[in-house]
């Protein structure tokens, strides 16, 4: 029976190397989470077996249960509160990881009275750290997301500070849990600073910058299971922790790239605090509008099609009205397709799965690194939602909070046209130069209802 727990353990491994592989690309994304559950189920199940905690007709009940919670959630959760559903499962990984190094420690302290080894106690005092620091800070980035809190960084004088003070008193007392197992007091000040450190961290963050710290937080959720991983001896959570937590340092360092920010800059918190200081200077942008009828006109003549979406897509719930506009615009033999930003809406691949929920075809979306050459030979270029991938002040402003961020060349476009609500600034705070551009035009109103109207006009026309 050991032998094939540890089959049954390799194979879960495979398959959660092998779902993340397929993760990479986006058509074949929908089977690597497959194969990845399937992994997961069967590490959980044999891990039961192995401990003896459960009855085949229990785990059924339980599977029943938690599968039904599950399917329920994901049908009922909207498009737009995904990155809220990741930053609450990164939260309750952690939370997982921070409940069983607790529990492990009490039990070989109060109820066994025996003495930890000397890597179960490291593993217990880093599972704490990274666990709670996890959960809470995913609980801030949800707060933050579904707007309970200000998405505004939130800082104070000395905050920095702060945080180097709690790293260090939590490395004292660590040394102290270490040597004084039997004594309650010191592995609950640790638990205590770790869930602070995991506020104090993430407030300051302003909310351009989710994508990062979702990713990050998902990295953490991965290395505190790894840590649980080492404190059960259990090696597929080992395996799949290192996997979780080394794909997510890897994730955030694209992220990083795409919103040039540094690693460091991630890790010690208060990125992003610049953007929302000051009043914008130089002039003031005067904007053109452009109706539903001459929008429609401008489709009809064009050749060639990018649309930018962002996050202001996803709250109009427009990827559906989008593809109609992309299947009128094929019909005239138009060149139609998406260019995708790494951090485009409010955590990675937030677009990609927006999209395919729409049907629309992998092979349409292409990534920034890719379409960028080809912004200046096309004929439209459609912005719904999007605002700070699109804004050339990251290009041309030395002063401008994200100056240097790599963007979308939408303003080489011949037109761009860009569908917005009102003239509000994006998620960074920051006025776009793009809007006051002579090839830009505005098309003001709900993304779905002008869309649409957009839509019915092509057809009157063919």
């Amino acid at each position: 029976m050991s032998n094939i727990i540890q089959l049954a353990y390799l194979i879960a491994a495979i398959l959660f190397v092998l779902g993340i592989k397929f993760l990479g690309k986006t058509k074949d994304a929908r089977k690597g989470n497959m194969l990845s559950a399937v992994g997961m189920l069967l590490a959980i199940v044999a891990t039961l077996i192995d401990l003896n905690l459960a009855t085949f007709p229990e785990m059924l009940a339980c599977l029943v249960v938690g599968g039904g919670i599950g399917l329920y959630y994901a049908k009922k959760v909207e498009m737009t509160q995904i990155p809220e559903m990741v930053a609450l499962f990164n939260g309750f990984g952690g939370l997982a990881s921070l409940g069983v190094a607790l529990s492990d420690h009490f039990l070989k302290t109060e109820i066994l009275a025996v003495e930890i080894d000397t890597v179960n106690s490291v593993s217990i005092i880093a599972s704490v750290l990274i666990g709670g620091v996890t959960f809470t800070g995913s609980v801030v980035a949800w707060m933050k997301l579904n707007g309970k809190i200000s998405g505004q960084p939130i800082t104070f004088k000395g905050q920095h500070a702060l945080n180097l003070g709690l790293l260090l008193t939590f490395l004292t007392v660590a040394v102290f849990t270490f040597l004084y197992q039997d004594d309650p007091m010191y592995i609950t000040i640790l638990v205590v600073i770790s869930l602070l450190v995991g506020i104090l961290v993430v407030i300051p963050i302003g909310g351009a910058d989710m994508p990062v710290v979702i990713s990050l937080l998902n990295s953490y959720s991965g290395m505190a299971a790894t840590a649980t991983g080492f404190i059960l001896n259990n090696n597929v959570l080992i395996v799949a922790g290192s996997l979780v937590g080394a794909s997510g340092i890897i994730l955030t360092q694209i992220m990083c790239k795409a919103m040039n920010r540094s690693l460091m800059n991630v890790l010690l918190g208060g990125f992003g605090q610049t953007t929302t200081s000051g009043p914008q200077d130089g002039p003031q942008i005067v904007v053109k509008e452009v109706g539903v009828e001459e929008a429609a006109m401008l489709f009809d003549s064009a050749s060639s099609v990018i649309v930018v979406p962002g996050y202001g897509m996803a709250v109009a719930q427009a990827q559906h009205v989008i593809r109609e506009l992309m299947e009128q615009c094929e019909k005239r033999n138009i060149q139609f397709r998406f260019a995708i930003h790494p951090v485009a809406g409010r955590m990675p691949g937030h677009m990609n799965v927006l999209l395919a929920e729409a049907n629309i075809s992998y092979d349409k979306l292409i990534e920034m690194d890719e379409i960028n050459d080809d912004f200046s030979n096309t004929d439209i270029v459609f912005v719904v939602g999007a605002n700070d991938v699109v804004n050339p002040a990251a290009r041309t402003n030395p002063q401008s909070p994200i100056f240097g961020m790599p963007i979308l060349n939408a303003d080489k476009a011949r037109t761009v046209i860009v569908s917005k609500r009102s003239m509000g600034k994006g998620y960074a705070g920051i006025e776009n130069e793009l809007f006051g551009y002579p090839n830009c035009l505005m098309l003001f109103g709900d993304a779905k209802q002008t869309i649409t109207k957009v839509v019915g006009e092509l057809k009157e026309m063919s």
